[in-house]
């Protein structure tokens, strides 16, 4: 920054951070002017598959429907990582036994397509799950989702893809925004952002908060034993998170950060509304801590070295009740017996170091190597220890991107990944300790750039996920039996897409993919007497089409569509339903402003029916949302809207109704 524009600048920042004080104590949440300022991503924290990085501030879309936008986000009012993920297509949303909201990406669950922050994986070690509902996009700059085809970079896993939450990073002397909002079900949130850039360093902070007695359900539900209807049953939840990132940018090419997140959560977990099969759990905390460093180090003029290091803490406890009075503990399953809670405490250490060269002509070569540990550690209230389990994966990988021609590129990638059992231990079964696994991934892209039209591309990728500890170890309050000698499941991925403009002033989108999974770890019933167990038995088919469409009529209408058809095969045991995922996938939206300081939006999703389970299809629904917002200032906007509009009665999951209509308003100031 210039001496000369210096003071004016601080005497605004100081008038900023005043209005943000006042909104913090008064106001309401999300949503903002046309023309907005979206901040910049953090560059360290996206993950390419093309050779050339986007622009400083940018992310890249690889793929058709790749990325959601900040504006996104807050334009749809989307506050966890899974409803803005419901965006997308190919992308659908259900919840799993323990009500936590999951997605599926192409057919591929949350444990396939693993998630990310910054390149750096957070997933729970003991089973590779994330409820995605835990995590805030109030700090967020933008979610890449990479879909069959992934870059190297992502490390192990990442069988259907992978998911990156891309953080904020400051690019003026001052900037952030606060927001507070209030909605049914006494719901309350705040959150509040700032960032500094001076000269060589950056300070970026955030903290969101947010608490909730329940949800309404649809007046369309039908009572049953385990929930009388109206506001839903031990629905209360509380999340708070602090995120705070340090840089240092000593020249034009290097860049060092470090990044430290805290959350908090405590959630009831409705039961489900078929009382047989109704759990009346309490989650007394969810909490995570995390502290990353990211680097970029030129080494020469040809050479650029990275380093990711992190360390993440992990816990929860889960206590069981006896029924809806929550009042006596229900002691149950391998690991809570005698006591009725489950304590987990795991971590996660690792790091990974990936050398960039450009040294040869028309390639982009990457070297990457991965360390990672998980430690799962299981005691009950007596603080006895029922059970530890620890795995260490190693990866080596190579990608190369070639520009053959100033219109066509050739992405290769190859990687090794290894899964070493390192602690094995519960308590009153003795496991020996089984020996190392191993799986080899393959993969090729061929873009061709359409100058002035758009991109079509064309990848096929072998990719590979290796058994989680609670795969091989977990014994379902003992109906199931152990299996520490499982192997990798196998996917083959294919993918063919265009990116481009449809119209003047639209973008328009498609894919088709096909995907041939083998060695799927599914469950084998009666192995030893009624005891099933874990075995890589699988062979599914999936595949599919994807189309979007989005654009500007004029400068008081914008819309939105996008379509998504997936077709699911159990090869291996055709009688046996694929669940949670609905074959259809609409969404569209309009946003019409018609004065300039006044926004209407619409949003609709329709979704066709699922199988819960092999006797049970859930029906499809649609549902709509409607929002009004007013912009003061070009820095101040008030919104209100409803969730819902028709109240319609629907599920993602059997047992576990949605909300049905609902109200919201909201206030955003951005400085």
């Amino acid at each position: 920054m210039n001496q000369r524009g210096k003071q004016p600048q601080l005497r605004k920042a100081g008038q900023g951070i005043l209005a943000a004080a006042i909104l913090a104590a008064f106001g309401s949440s999300p949503a903002w002017a046309h023309g907005e300022d979206d901040g910049s991503a953090f560059e360290l924290g996206t993950i390419t598959i093309m050779g050339k990085r986007p622009q400083a501030g940018e992310v890249g879309e690889d793929q058709v429907a790749s990325v959601v936008s900040r504006q996104e986000m807050q334009r749809f009012n989307r506050d966890n990582v899974g409803d803005a993920l419901n965006l997308l297509s190919g992308v659908t949303l259900s919840n799993n036994s323990r009500n936590e909201k999951t997605i599926s990406v192409r057919g591929f669950d949350a444990r396939q397509v693993p998630l990310f922050i910054d390149g750096i994986p957070v997933y729970v070690p003991y089973d590779g799950y994330v409820d995605f509902n835990r995590f805030s996009t109030a700090d967020l700059a933008a979610i890449q989702v990479a879909k069959g085809f992934s870059s190297v970079a992502y490390g192990a896993n990442t069988m259907g893809g992978a998911i990156n939450l891309i953080s904020r990073k400051p690019t003026k002397a001052l900037e952030g925004d606060a927001s507070i909002g209030f909605a049914e079900g006494s719901e309350r949130q705040a959150s509040a952002n700032v960032g500094t850039r001076q000269g060589r360093w950056y300070l970026q902070a955030g903290v969101s908060w947010l608490r909730s007695d329940s949800f309404p359900l649809s007046s369309d539900f039908r009572p049953t034993a385990s929930e009388d209807g109206g506001e839903r049953n031990n629905a209360y939840r509380k999340d708070s998170k602090v995120s705070l990132k340090v840089g240092f940018i000593p020249n034009a090419s290097d860049e060092y950060a470090v990044s430290y997140y805290k959350q908090d959560g405590k959630k009831g977990q409705p039961p489900s509304t078929d009382p047989t099969a109704a759990r009346y759990w309490k989650w007394p905390y969810w909490d995570k801590e995390s502290l990353y460093f990211i680097s970029n180090t030129a080494l020469g003029r040809s050479e650029l070295l990275q380093v990711r290091l992190y360390h993440d803490r992990y816990g929860n406890e889960v206590d069981s009740y006896t029924n809806g009075s929550y009042a006596t503990l229900k002691p149950s399953g391998s690991g809570s017996v005698g006591t009725g809670r489950s304590i987990y405490k795991d971590k996660t250490n690792g790091g990974s170091i990936t050398l960039e060269s450009s040294r040869w002509d028309a390639h982009s070569l990457r070297l990457v190597a991965h360390f990672k540990s998980d430690d799962h550690r299981e005691t009950d209230a007596n603080a006895t220890l029922n059970s530890n389990f620890k795995d260490e994966f190693l990866s080596y990988a190579v990608e190369d991107n070639i520009q053959l021609s100033p219109s066509f590129m050739l992405a290769l990638g190859a990687g090794r990944h290894e899964q070493r059992a390192k602690t094995v231990y519960s308590l009153g079964n003795p496991y020996s300790v089984p020996g190392r696994k191993s799986a080899n991934n393959l993969q090729a892209g061929l873009y061709y750039d359409w100058s002035g039209i758009g991109r079509l591309y064309a990848t096929a990728a072998k990719k590979t996920r290796l058994p989680k500890l609670k795969d091989r170890y977990s014994q379902r309050l003992g109906s199931f039996i152990e299996n520490p000698n499982l192997q990798a499941e196998e996917a083959l991925n294919y993918e063919i897409g265009y990116q481009g403009r449809a119209w003047s002033g639209a973008k328009a989108e498609a894919a088709l993919f096909y995907s041939d999974v083998s060695d799927k770890i599914q469950s084998q019933p009666n192995v030893v007497g009624n005891k099933s167990q874990m075995r890589n038995i699988g062979k599914v088919h999936l595949s599919g089409l994807e189309l979007g469409v989005s654009g500007q009529y004029a400068s008081w209408l914008e819309y939105g569509a996008n379509f998504t058809y997936t077709e699911l095969k159990n090869v291996s045991n055709p009688a046996v339903k694929l669940t949670d995922i609905p074959r259809r996938k609409l969404t569209a939206h309009a946003l019409l402003r018609p004065m300039d300081r006044l926004e209407l939006i619409a949003f609709i999703e329709n979704n066709s029916g699922r199988w819960a389970n092999n006797a049970l299809e859930l029906s499809g629904f649609t549902t709509a949302n409607l929002k009004a917002n007013y912009h003061f200032t070009r820095q101040l906007a008030l919104e209100a809207g409803v969730n819902n509009v028709a109240d319609r009665n629907y599920a993602l999951a059997d047992g576990f109704p949605s909300a049905g209509r609902n109200w919201f308003a909201n206030i955003r100031y951005q400085y």
